[in-house]
């Protein structure tokens, strides 16, 4: 049970373990972050990955010369990029499925029809600003998708 406690502290807060992460793994530190960022961005059931935290963590890094700037910007940008089309892909796929559940209190039927016209009217602007709100910007590609926003 401790094992599990220390991977749910670690996957929460890995923002204060990238110090060690860093000592261990060297460069493949890089992977791990591309797949924390890609995570948290591309699959809807994992907004509480702490992504914003561990940006700042990384350009401190990057600021002190223990990581790469380049690489680190290139790398974790194309990780929210393939993760937000990833979840587009998935809302798109398997949305209407989940929004034809028709006990659920947040994915009926009501819910689809109210995402579907706010993406209509609002949609690329809903997408630029989702990317600056932690809890929502895993969400927007999702009902974007859903909503077969194009």
């Amino acid at each position: 049970m401790e094992a599990l406690a220390l991977l749910i502290d670690f996957v929460l807060h890995v923002d204060r373990h990238l110090g060690e992460l860093v000592q261990l793994h060297g460069q493949a530190i890089y992977a791990i972050l591309f797949a924390i960022i890609f995570v948290e961005t591309g699959l809807v059931i994992m907004p509480f990955l702490p992504g914003d935290s561990l940006l700042f963590v990384v350009g401190a890094f990057c600021g002190a010369g223990l990581m790469d700037y380049g690489l680190s910007v290139s790398l974790l940008m194309a990780a929210a990029i393939l993760g937000n089309q990833t979840n587009y892909t998935i809302g798109r796929r398997f949305g209407a499925r989940v929004f034809a559940w028709e006990h659920s209190r947040w994915f009926n039927r009501h819910a689809f029809d109210q995402a579907h016209a706010f993406y209509e009217r609002y949609g690329g602007i809903t997408l630029v600003a989702a990317r600056f709100m932690p809890f929502v910007r895993t969400f927007a590609p999702f009902v974007a998708g859903v909503a077969a926003m194009t």
